[in-house]
């Protein structure tokens, strides 16, 4: 038996949004094991980061996530997919690719040791 469409949404929603948080760690992990010098660690979740975005890309920009949200909603608003306030889902790629570009420059930077 089918769920009903507001309790497959939340549940979209809730892998969703788990999801996003572990990415956003991955990236804070980056910057965290750059300054501590463990680069592979930097290196390796620099390519769990880089594999989403490969995702992103093949499905024109946005999570698959949200197209299997769209079956349950006709919500257009940026946050219908997921658990976050409504300004970050809306530049959510524009502040975590700064962020995560930011943080492959400080790795380049300190495996180059052009940075101390």
């Amino acid at each position: 038996m089918p769920l009903p469409a507001a309790m497959a949404l939340r549940a979209v929603k809730l892998v969703h949004t788990a999801i996003w948080l572990f990415f956003v760690c991955c990236i804070l992990g980056i910057f965290l094991s750059t300054a501590g010098a463990r680069f592979g660690w930097a290196t390796g979740l620099s390519g769990v980061v880089l594999m989403e975005c490969l995702v992103l890309v093949v499905n024109g920009g946005r999570c698959p996530l949200t197209d299997i949200a769209r079956n349950y909603s006709d919500d257009q608003s940026s946050n219908f997919d997921i658990y976050l306030p409504i300004w970050l889902a809306h530049y959510n790629k524009w502040i975590f690719g700064v962020l995560f570009a930011t943080a492959e420059l400080y790795l380049l930077l300190r495996r180059t040791r052009l940075l101390p």
